[in-house]
């Protein structure tokens, strides 16, 4: 009678004999996923809930748009740092929950960019919060990159939000004379900011605020007008921290830190908006504190210093 141990010997020995068969089974290549993940980025200053909130990006040939300044040299600065030709540039807004209110700081592009944008909505949505749910929305001025997302479908995006803009900044774009003598792409975004805009008017959802005031109790402004009449900074401070949302005060974070005299074919008044930014430099530096930058790559958020040429940009540290 054959032993366990002869049996298993067999086996092994027909087993190690036997030719190598591969399965006949294909299987399929994974696809690309193709998207990134929702676009939310949170943190606390003091008690307060701030969420930066990407819109998307939009590619744009800077080197091509910024003045005061060379294409060559500016595309020499932008491959230094390891940037395309056509720089992805982010468009941000940010959440803010007092506990008391919600207040959104600028509202994105809506449809009116292009699909590498208006991605706001289903961002808020992804990060826990629903239009019906804002209280305020705080512009840092019209351009339609931070009202075109106002309106959607050819009704308020927010319905129960009230709109709060520089009194100066809605005096200029709110003006029929002004878009009347508008040109180029400036009478375009006069058109634009008619269309997100006076739907607010209309419906009683819209007041301003003066220079250097209170858009909503427990939110300060200060008034860095060049790039448009109004541009406004937001300010929030809360247990002795203190972020400043800049809006336009750069477009990316690379050449205009290292050289602050260069400005950008979207500014109104390209001088007064120097002048803006050298002052917001400064003031960011001397008070230490967090500033958010709705076209610094998301989530937008660091601090300024000071080094060996102009200034340095340092993005939040991840937490």
């Amino acid at each position: 009678m054959p032993s366990r141990r002869s049996i298993l010997k067999s086996a092994l020995t027909g087993l190690i004999a036997a030719p190598f068969v591969a399965p006949s089974i294909a299987f399929a290549k994974a696809p690309y996923a193709v998207v990134q993940a929702p676009g939310f980025y949170r943190l606390k200053i003091g008690s307060v809930e701030v969420t930066a909130l990407s819109d998307g990006t939009v590619a744009l040939p800077l080197a091509k748009l910024y003045t005061n300044t060379s294409e060559q040299h500016a595309q020499s600065a932008l491959n230094d740092a390891f940037l395309p030709e056509i720089v992805p540039t982010s468009v941000n807004a940010f959440l803010i929950n007092t506990g008391e209110r919600l207040v959104l700081i600028d509202a994105g592009t809506g449809a009116y960019l292009g699909p590498s944008l208006g991605k706001l909505v289903s961002n808020i949505e992804a990060s826990g919060y629903k239009m019906d749910d804002i209280d305020d929305v705080v512009l840092t001025h019209i351009h339609t990159d931070h009202s075109g997302g106002l309106m959607s479908n050819g009704k308020r995006t927010f319905p129960k939000a009230t709109l709060r803009v520089n009194e100066r900044e809605a005096k200029f774009w709110l003006s029929a004379a002004n878009a009347k003598a508008a040109t180029g792409i400036v009478k375009q975004h006069f058109g634009e900011a008619d269309q997100c805009v006076t739907p607010y008017v209309e419906a009683g959802k819209f007041e301003t605020f003066a220079d250097n005031a209170a858009p909503v109790p427990g939110l300060g402004s200060i008034l860095y007008a060049g790039h448009t009449p109004g541009h406004s900074a937001i300010t929030l401070e809360s247990k002795g921290e203190m972020i400043v949302f800049w809006g336009d005060i750069t477009h990316g974070d690379i050449l205009q830190f290292d050289e602050p005299g260069v400005a950008i074919e979207f500014d109104i008044d390209q001088k007064a908006a120097v002048a803006a930014r050298d002052i917001a430099f400064r003031q960011a530096v001397e008070g230490k504190y967090l500033v958010a930058g709705a076209h610094i790559a998301f989530p937008g958020i660091g601090h300024v210093r000071k080094d060996s040429t102009n200034y340095d940009w340092l993005p939040v540290n991840y937490a």
